[in-house]
């Protein structure tokens, strides 16, 4: 590639960053500023509603409000749908959409001359928050993607081998990253929430019924319900998010949480916030029922954390131990886990062996590098 010619990618499909949450927000937050550090030119297409419009950098990536109706059937695909006219505006080498739904306007983006990439971070239609017709119009972007987009990224292998079988596409696969912890600086926090070193589970997630995070707080009831007179009767839960749109689900959540003194719901938190927790943590917890590459898993490992999570395939691409995965939706599985979890905490070694895998495997400049390969054979 010319070293005199600034190469420009323009990013939808992110309600936008820093400190927004959600997996695609993590995602774009990390990488971008080390694509930026490479040379290339990155302007990211925020939502007003979840950013703070006064903010037009972050690490030297340029950050563009455009504003969208706060719907979850809707808000994807109008922001996008503006942000391409935008994007064909202010002109691009490549236009980079994250996720199917977003992708319904690649066709769009295509018919206006627009070089493509799109990153399949997962078939969002099994998500149980979407009605029949919002998972129609899921796989009808998924479609879009496939058949459409120049070039195609996945997040795992799972996600790529599925579309290789629906669509005949070949894709790239590229992982979710992870930053690895260090030294983390206390915040007050565990006094604040009422808590003790090593002595919670920690769950982090949005409020969305495929993270089953009322499946959790069940099998935490047994667990406590188990170990009343024992040298566990002392551990609490901690569930770190909340809901981006409030609903019934949420309010369910909130609703179970508060019949438990030892559930604690901590809402959304900074970076910061959230490390001094997973630092603390006995163990992590993820009894979801459908995930892409899950980043909060990612995390946990990096601390070192023992992780219990549910047995879907995006779990078992981080290959855990066999004893740290239970069935979907099982609440007594879930709390034999809990049980296994304290009776056989990780070693130091263990400990250190995940921290090393998770730097060797899900490390953000190996990713980053990965996307600019992509870029390049596109701008050639």
């Amino acid at each position: 590639m010319n070293k005199d010619f600034l190469p420009k990618i323009v990013v939808l499909g992110t309600r936008g960053f820093p400190g927004v949450q959600g997996g695609v927000e993590s995602h774009c937050e990390n990488l971008y500023p080390i694509i930026v550090k490479h040379g290339w030119d990155v302007t990211v297409l925020t939502r007003c509603n979840y950013v703070d419009t006064s903010i037009t950098a972050y690490n030297k990536v340029k950050l563009v409000p455009l504003s969208c109706p706060k719907n979850k059937f809707l808000e994807a695909i109008i922001h996008t749908f503006k942000g391409i006219w935008f994007t064909k505006r202010i002109g691009c080498d490549i236009l980079h959409i994250h996720a199917i739904g977003p992708s319904l306007c690649v066709p769009l983006a295509r018919l206006l001359g627009l070089k493509v990439v799109v990153t399949h971070h997962g078939p969002d239609y099994m998500r149980k928050k979407w009605n029949r017709v919002a998972k129609i119009f899921l796989k009808i972007g998924e479609m879009c993607a496939c058949r459409y987009a120049n070039k195609i990224i996945c997040i795992s292998k799972t996600i790529a081998d599925n579309i290789r079988d629906k669509f005949g596409r070949e894709s790239v696969v590229i992982p979710n990253g992870v930053v690895i912890a260090g030294h983390t600086t206390q915040k007050g926090l565990l006094k604040r929430f009422g808590l003790e070193k090593n002595r919670y589970f920690i769950a982090v997630g949005r409020f969305v019924p495929e993270k089953g995070f009322i499946d959790l707080i069940e099998a935490f009831s047994l667990f406590k319900r188990d170990n009343h007179s024992n040298g566990y009767g002392d551990f609490k839960l901690v569930i770190v998010g909340e809901s981006d749109h409030e609903d019934s689900y949420s309010l369910s959540i909130k609703k179970k949480a508060a019949q438990i003194k030892e559930v604690i719901l901590t809402g959304r938190l900074k970076r910061d916030a959230l490390d001094e927790l997973y630092y603390n943590a006995h163990t992590f917890v993820m009894p979801s029922y459908y995930e892409g590459l899950p980043i909060a898993l990612l995390e946990a490992m990096s601390y070192g954390l023992p992780c219990m999570v549910s047995d879907i395939p995006a779990n078992r691409e981080v290959k855990l131990d066999s004893n740290s995965y239970f069935r979907p939706g099982d609440v007594k599985a879930i709390c034999e886990r809990l049980h296994y979890a304290v009776q056989f905490p990780f070693s130091e070694e263990q400990r250190l062996q995940q921290i090393d895998f998770v730097r060797k495997r899900f490390d953000w400049e190996n990713i980053a590098s990965q996307t600019i390969k992509v870029y390049e054979k596109l701008c050639n």
